[in-house]
């Protein structure tokens, strides 16, 4: 198995979105040979989406011209990231949720996945994923409750983003979620423990 593990919370070791994703890729890789990419994205520093970074496999990449030495190393990373997206049999991504959303780092990460041939394609029905059989597990951690029965869920744009996206892709995540973090420490142990146990439970 070939697994690429993404996170994205800006709060490094005080990061519940990086624990779970740890530990789901702990999870699900225990006792395999499994072959394992790490990216950091906000170690990374991506710029954000211009013709410039964009893939190379991108119709739209040739309207940036000739590029520069650091304008080819910015692409060379973004072509870097595509393939390793579409090599993956299985992709964890740590996914904090920010300002109601995902953060600014990872849409720029999947900005560079969103390639026409490639992920996805148009036919005679409309747009159609080419990704389906990639497994992909979401470690999403959320200060306040914003699931369906709350009164914040129509300030969600970061779950129901990620499977819009993902979903245009031809694939459906999976959510291990931890939400509350931010309305006491006894709600957020309870929140954490949870989390836990639903990674314990994760199909290997």
């Amino acid at each position: 198995m070939k697994l690429l593990h993404i996170d994205a919370s800006i709060l490094g070791a005080g990061s519940v979105s990086r624990e779970l994703s740890k530990l789901v890729v702990q999870r699900l890789t225990a006792g395999t040979q499994a072959v394992v990419i790490y990216r950091d994205l906000v170690a990374e520093n991506l710029p954000h989406l211009t013709v410039a970074s964009l893939p190379s496999a991108h119709p739209a990449s040739a309207l940036a011209g000739p590029l520069s030495a650091d304008g080819r190393e910015v692409r060379d990373a973004s072509d870097r990231m595509l393939d390793e997206f579409i090599a993956a049999d299985t992709v964890v991504l740590g996914v904090p949720m920010y300002n109601f959303t995902v953060p600014s780092q990872l849409k720029a990460w999947i900005d560079r996945l969103a390639v026409p041939g490639k992920t996805f394609r148009y036919g005679a029905n409309g747009p159609e994923g080419l990704m389906a059989g990639k497994r992909v597990v979401v470690a999403l951690a959320r200060g306040g409750f914003y699931g369906p029965a709350t009164a914040a869920a129509s300030a969600e744009h970061a779950e129901s983003y990620l499977r819009a996206v993902l979903g245009f892709l031809g694939i459906t995540p999976e959510f291990v979620l931890a939400e509350g973090l931010a309305t006491g420490e006894h709600t957020k142990a309870q929140a954490l423990a949870a989390a836990r146990d639903a990674v314990a439970q994760i199909a290997a």
